[in-house]
């Protein structure tokens, strides 16, 4: 084993394998000796959690029976109702389909805490703060790659730099700069001269968190990130060039900027190593503000802090800090794919007319209101592996979406297929406006790189007309299509349960990996 590739296992390592299934993973979980959970249907898509002792709520559980079984096997609903024992919890500790078991909270996890007497839990928000999702539209059919596919997806690997140490290719941030992204978000990567303003409006809170203070963040965190802006990362972050596959509402589509047989773009990335830092750094003061409060937790990776409290303020503003900076990421990556896609097509901007439909968060914690027992509420919701579904007539929506709702962007893998979906009201009251983030893991990594040892999956996806780019075999062979569920399967629970209405649906033709 080379240095370069004792270095890269060292890091992996410390991170925990990645940023996976949307909830970057920090030290490995341990399985809980815990009561046994009861599993009720609730409805056709719900399913109620319950277990003797100290749940504070039920849990919530949107699945069908295959993905329930799934559930019992992973124990995830362990994890459900162990969310429920937290302080100052209402409504329910939920779990989206793509469920799967995470740090403390499970991957898929929703919860909102009472300002009054809650509480606030990094396990809540995940080691990866604010990965997400951002969907680009061209104005060209896919058919327009045509032969150019491989050259396209060759130019967007060389333009944006890809892997678990990747850094910046124009330039290193200085303290300055690093502190104005913290605050800023993606307006500060607007006035670096990445993308237009006006992009803000599609971006989930125009692309800023307000609460953040950057003294908040360690300067370990600082360090890390400094030369990460506009870097993609590793494990499940990608870059992926789709086609609108098939088109399920007209208006909606078209007010989104979609049409069936268009070229279109996902990126999904995070804060990187700036994030996972500010999580690791909260993890540690949690511990010992839990002991301090006298919270008593089912398992430690729940570690949290009493809303209110001084250690609680100085994670939620160095949390907003790291949000902050991977709105800005996206928006950097945005601009430099867009850049690359007029380069390998010879194409001017307004020839390939990329623009933006939406920008989400899938692991933040946000103070929302909230009707709860009848009552509105100022609440804590956590959203971990889990993306914001706000219906029409939400006002954090811009005018153009105010009477549609907000786009739910769900990446499924590279060999299948990814969606695009639009929330309901109905989702205010069953989830805290709240839907599925992903497909789900289904496979674990290290369960994935023994299924696929042997494979070339770069030469599957070929055969599928894909085209795969990507820093080393080991994250395709991780990555792989089978290591996740079906996400048609995860996408038609939440339309069952109401929680969101499928707009379009995209099918990948070439995928960046890191």
């Amino acid at each position: 084993m080379g240095r370069r590739d004792k270095r890269k296992k060292k890091e992996r390592k410390a991170r925990g394998g990645g940023g996976g299934g949307g909830g970057g993973q920090g030290p490995a979980p341990q399985k809980l000796a815990a009561p046994p959970v009861q599993l009720e249907p609730a409805g056709d898509f719900t399913w109620t959690v319950r277990r003797a002792g100290a749940m504070n709520v039920p849990g919530l559980i949107f699945g069908d029976r295959h993905i329930i079984d799934a559930v019992r096997r992973d124990q995830g609903a362990q994890q459900v109702a162990n969310v429920a024992t937290l302080p100052g919890i209402v409504g329910h500790a939920i779990a989206m389909p793509d469920i799967h078991w995470g740090y403390g909270f499970p991957i898929g996890g929703v919860a909102a805490f009472d300002e009054s007497d809650g509480v606030v839990s990094p396990g809540g928000i995940g080691y990866d703060i604010n990965c997400g999702v951002r969907l680009m539209a061209t104005s060209l059919p896919a058919a327009a790659v045509g032969h150019h596919l491989e050259a396209v997806v060759d130019e967007l690997y060389r333009s944006i730099p890809v892997g678990l140490g990747s850094k910046r290719t124009v330039r290193r941030l200085d303290g300055r700069q690093l502190e104005r992204v913290l605050v800023d978000g993606a307006r500060a990567a607007v006035s670096m001269g990445f993308g237009e303003r006006g992009e803000l409006e599609h971006v989930e809170d125009e692309g800023v968190l307000d609460d953040a203070d950057p003294d908040e963040v360690s300067d370990r965190a600082k360090e890390r990130g400094g030369g990460q802006l506009g870097t993609l990362g590793s494990g499940n972050h990608f870059i992926e060039l789709e086609r609108v596959d098939e088109v399920f509402d007209e208006p909606v589509a078209t007010a989104f900027g979609l049409f069936k047989g268009q070229l279109v773009m996902m990126i999904h990335t995070g804060s990187r190593g700036l994030g996972h830092q500010v999580c690791t750094d909260a993890v540690h003061a949690m511990v010992r503000a839990s002991r301090e409060a006298a919270i008593a937790l089912p398992d430690r990776q729940l570690a949290c802090a009493p809303l209110g409290s001084e250690p609680a303020r100085r994670y939620l503003a160095a949390m907003a800090a790291a949000a902050n900076f991977a709105f800005a990421n996206r928006q950097v990556i945005g601009h430099l794919a867009r850049l690359a896609l007029e380069r390998a097509l010879g194409l001017g901007p307004s020839d390939l007319g990329c623009r933006l439909v939406y920008d989400v968060a899938h692991n933040i914690a946000k103070w929302e209101d909230h009707e709860v027992d009848g009552r509105r509420k100022r609440v804590l919701v956590h959203r971990k592996g889990a993306t914001r579904a706000l219906g029409p007539g939400a006002s954090e929506l811009p005018e153009d979406l105010a009477g549609i709702g907000q786009p739910v962007l769900v990446p499924g893998d590279m060999g299948r297929a990814s969606w695009v979906l639009v929330g309901t009201e109905q989702a205010a009251a069953a989830s805290f406006s709240s839907a599925c983030h992903g497909a789900g893991r289904r496979l674990s990594r290290s369960e994935a790189l023994r299924t696929g040892k042997r494979r070339s999956i770069v030469d599957e996806l070929s055969n599928k007309g894909i085209v795969a780019r990507a820093e080393s075999r080991r994250t395709l062979v991780e990555e792989m299509p089978e290591a996740y569920k079906d996400v048609d399967r995860v996408v038609e629970v939440v339309r069952g349960a109401g929680l969101c209405r499928a707009v379009a649906r995209l099918v990948p033709l070439g995928v960046v990996k890191g």
